[in-house]
């Protein structure tokens, strides 16, 4: 399927893992695509690897937290494209996070994290905003996690900022429907990727006993669910919330 043919899409933290999934899915879909992470080798590779399949794509390096790098981004995407019809918000902290309770969590920590993905989603989505608006209909997904849905142990700092996250989604779908873009939030289980190799055994334990579907997800199992929010069969859907972790809770 080419559902994304002729759309220019961003996908943030896309240098490896999931990002790098969701870039990968949006030009199968025949999208063009702008990658963004701070890991610039990575970056690079990855995009020099998604350009040998004849994709119009481009890497550049960029801090979510930084306006002055968001603007520079824009300014890119301007004279490449003169707009921007769909926005993967997938660069957040995660790695080594987890293994304190709330009250042994820094506060230096603690404002990071929320810096980062909190705050670094609402900078890239409003950065890119008039583009977004310029391409007269335009989606927006959002990465959370479904550690805010059951609440996981030992990593609240991280598991608050995803609920902000789904919060947040909520009410940019309120504003942004007037300018016809959606914007819905993806909220995966714990899924093989480098970011994850590290979680400690009792963490996939828990996701395999209550799971109904008996196996750890690999991305290839998130990135669909983005692949039809940013194309026309996600046109009705906004505001929402699609948990992805094979049945492990049921809403």
């Amino acid at each position: 399927m080419k559902r994304l043919t002729g759309k220019a899409i961003l996908v943030t933290g896309s240098a490896r893992g999931l990002g790098r999934a969701f870039a990968e899915r949006c030009v199968q879909e025949g999208a063009a695509v702008a990658l963004i992470d701070v890991l610039a080798d990575a970056g690079e590779e990855t995009a020099r690897t998604l350009g040998a399949t004849g994709a119009d794509v481009f890497f550049r390096r960029c801090d979510i937290t930084r306006a002055d790098e968001l603007a520079a981004l824009v300014e890119q995407i301007q004279a490449r494209w003169g707009r921007l019809d769909g926005l993967v918000n997938n660069a957040a902290l995660a790695t080594g996070l987890a293994g304190k309770t709330f009250d042994q969590i820094d506060e230096a920590n603690w404002d990071r994290v929320f810096q980062v993905n909190v705050k670094g989603t609402w900078q890239v989505s409003k950065a890119v905003l008039p583009l977004l608006k310029a391409a007269g209909e335009a989606r927006i997904v959002n990465l959370a996690s479904d550690t805010a849905i059951w609440g996981a142990d030992l990593f609240m700092h991280y598991v608050a900022s995803k609920g902000a996250i789904i919060s947040m989604s909520r009410a940019m779908a309120r504003e942004l429907a007037p300018f016809n873009i959606t914007v819905n939030t993806i909220a995966p289980g714990l899924t093989e990727t480098e970011a994850t190799a590290s979680a400690p055994e009792r963490r996939w334990k828990q996701y395999l006993d209550a799971q109904l579907v008996k196996r750890s997800p690999v991305p290839e199992d998130i990135v669909g669910a983005a692949a039809m929010l940013l194309s026309a069969d996600g046109r009705f859907i906004t505001g929402q919330t699609i948990v992805i972790n094979g049945g492990m809770t049921l809403s």
